[in-house]
């Protein structure tokens, strides 16, 4: 697949699928308590698409050997990185780590993003994990800028992950994104600074940091979705759309940003 360039316009239309998707996510962050089941967390999220009347972009989406998606949202506690299914027995407990990726579809084009949110009495150690997730996909947003590289982003997840005892994801990465969810660059959380392709201005880009406390390895489980440490150890992700302008780095699922202003 070629790389996709986008128009000033066609940004300005991720831009509002971004607001979007960046206000439902909030809506099931702020919904994500103890005794809260996932199942719940993602019919909140489908309530939020109806009344937003735009698509999701997860429900249904599959191929090859893995069945159709069944959420909207994906929910992954604690030693599960991504794509955890909701379910009605998957109870949030005081104490966990639960990372809730989301994306939708509004005029078209996509929005892709992701939080880990820490619910309750967070032990330190994990809530250093999803500090430094959080921290280290803030260290790529500021390198998406025209004349950057690939490598660029992925070296500075991966050095900062790494710098403070941590392991980043490599079975799993980023990915452009725009009229399809995932459209090519793929963009990894790990690689050697000046290397691989030159961001150019109208890129648009998830860049989603996988970071586990534990050894990199991941499991798949029975349901061909749902993916865990292979240690079991604690994991955290993050992501956010990202368009590469001449002003710098514009974060469309933030709502605070603007062009250059992350």
């Amino acid at each position: 697949m070629r790389i996709q360039i986008k128009s000033a316009e066609e940004i300005r239309l991720m831009r509002e699928a971004g607001l979007v998707a960046a206000e439902i996510l909030d809506q099931v962050c702020a919904a994500a308590k103890p005794g809260v089941s996932t199942w719940e967390l993602d019919r909140i999220a489908r309530v939020g698409i109806d009344k937003h009347k735009v698509k999701s972009a997860f429900l249904g989406y599959g191929g090859y050997d893995v069945p159709p998606y069944p959420g909207v949202l994906c929910t992954s506690r604690n030693h599960v990185i991504v794509h955890g299914i909701p379910r009605k027995d998957d109870v949030i407990q005081d104490g966990d780590v639960i990372g809730i990726d989301f994306g939708i579809f509004k005029h078209g084009f996509c929005a892709d993003t992701a939080r880990t949110v820490m619910v309750g009495n967070v032990s330190p150690a994990n809530r250093k994990l999803v500090e430094a997730t959080e921290a280290a996909l803030e260290t790529a947003i500021a390198l998406c800028r025209v004349g950057s590289r690939l490598g660029d982003l992925g070296s500075a997840v991966q050095n900062y992950a790494e710098s403070r005892g941590y392991t980043v994801v490599k079975q799993f990465v980023g990915h452009g994104t725009g009229r399809q969810m995932h459209e090519d660059p793929q963009v990894p959380n790990f690689g050697v600074a000046g290397s691989g392709k030159r961001l150019k201005q109208g890129l648009v880009i998830a860049v989603e940091p996988m970071v586990n406390a534990g050894a990199p390895e991941v499991e798949v489980l029975d349901d061909k979705w749902t993916a865990v440490t292979k240690d079991r150890s604690m994991s955290a992700h993050f992501e956010h759309t990202i368009a590469v302008t001449d002003e710098g780095p514009w974060v469309l699922t933030r709502p605070s940003s603007s062009p250059g202003k992350p």
